[in-house]
């Protein structure tokens, strides 16, 4: 046998070797939650799908589109998803329940969430604690959204019963609720804030788009969108844990360096809201948000928990903040 004849053997055997021990995924069709897809809070999910990100990863994943963050995570209790993309913050909540769910990776880093109120309102509501009374729209009760003005009433005095709380969901249903006089005040995202500020429907109160925005509100960075899935799907499906990770990782790589534009012509038309342009404009106000690298930080952990300190069960509560990330999954994608 020649030497070239010996190389060859060789590296068939290596490469023989490699797929037999490269894993394949648990569960190679996977359904995920969310709570308002077409927002750009939730763009990496959709370039992960519209990029065929988890098909590379060998498995097909079917994506169920709740109303708000709430939903998706009942539906994840429930059994009726494997997994979701939904605000950090949920858990830390139920970490508190008694019924924990697991960050796995980090898709935004500060939340991108806005307060605004009806522009007729202007000389009326200065501040968070005017709205006192008033109908606030939210995409879902108990969602992310509602967290968010929860938090800033709270800091005002204000309880969060002494408000009416309407869920308009995200996208266009949100844009009507505001026309039509329905609420006075919203606690919504992009690109509805960008489409309702430019025609003058609304005016913002309090903004976490940009780092300074969060900073100021939280005192720091506070994690926003990340995939989450329970620890016993996690524990049985650690491959397939992997791949939606690696997807997502990849989605996260590819919105760091694409141009607003090409972001705009990778998502659904449906998501433009009628006007391409204000969908681009939205998406440069939100491109802050997105996490560079995948990791929910100890800093950003207790800004989060900060959010939630509106809520008496949570601030009594032992909080392992530790638990409710784990970082094995995005350090491997990374690689």
């Amino acid at each position: 046998m020649t030497m070239w004849m010996k190389l060859a053997v060789a590296g068939l055997a290596l490469s023989l070797a490699g797929a037999a021990s490269a894993a394949e995924p648990e569960k190679k069709d996977v359904s995920l939650g969310v709570g308002g897809k077409s927002l750009l809070y939730y763009l990496p999910l959709t370039i992960a799908e519209n990029k065929g990100y988890f098909k590379d990863e060998g498995l097909n994943v079917t994506i169920n589109d709740f109303k708000g963050g709430s939903q998706s995570l009942q539906a994840l209790q429930g059994g009726s998803v494997d997994a979701v993309t939904g605000a950090y913050e949920h858990t830390i909540r139920m970490q508190v329940k008694g019924r924990p769910v697991i960050a796995l990776v980090e898709m935004g880093r500060f939340p991108g969430i806005v307060l605004a109120v009806r522009s007729t309102l202007k000389d009326k509501v200065k501040k968070a604690g005017d709205l006192k009374g008033m109908k606030i729209g939210v995409t879902a009760p108990g969602s992310s959204t509602n967290n968010f003005v929860n938090y800033l009433l709270a800091k005002d005095g204000v309880k969060a019963d002494e408000v009416s709380i309407i869920g308009i969901g995200g996208g266009a249903t949100a844009v009507a609720a505001i026309k039509k006089g329905e609420i006075d005040a919203m606690s919504n995202l992009e690109p509805v804030i960008s489409t309702l500020t430019r025609d003058g429907s609304i005016y913002v109160l309090a903004d976490s788009r940009t780092e300074e925005g969060s900073k100021a509100i939280f005192g720091g960075n506070s994690s926003a969108a990340v995939l989450y899935a329970t620890p016993d799907f996690i524990e049985k499906n650690p491959e397939t844990t992997q791949r939606l990770v690696n997807a997502l990782y990849k989605a996260l790589q590819w919105i760091a360096k694409a141009s607003p534009d090409e972001i705009a012509g990778s998502v659904p038309e449906e998501y433009y809201l009628n006007d391409r342009g204000l969908y681009i404009e939205a998406v440069k106000n939100s491109l802050a948000t997105y996490s560079r690298d995948g990791i929910v930080t100890p800093d950003s952990m207790k800004a989060a928990r900060e959010l939630l300190s509106f809520d008496a069960e949570v601030s009594a509560a032992t909080v392992d903040l530790a638990k409710t990330f784990d970082n094995r999954f995005v350090a491997k994608a990374a690689k």
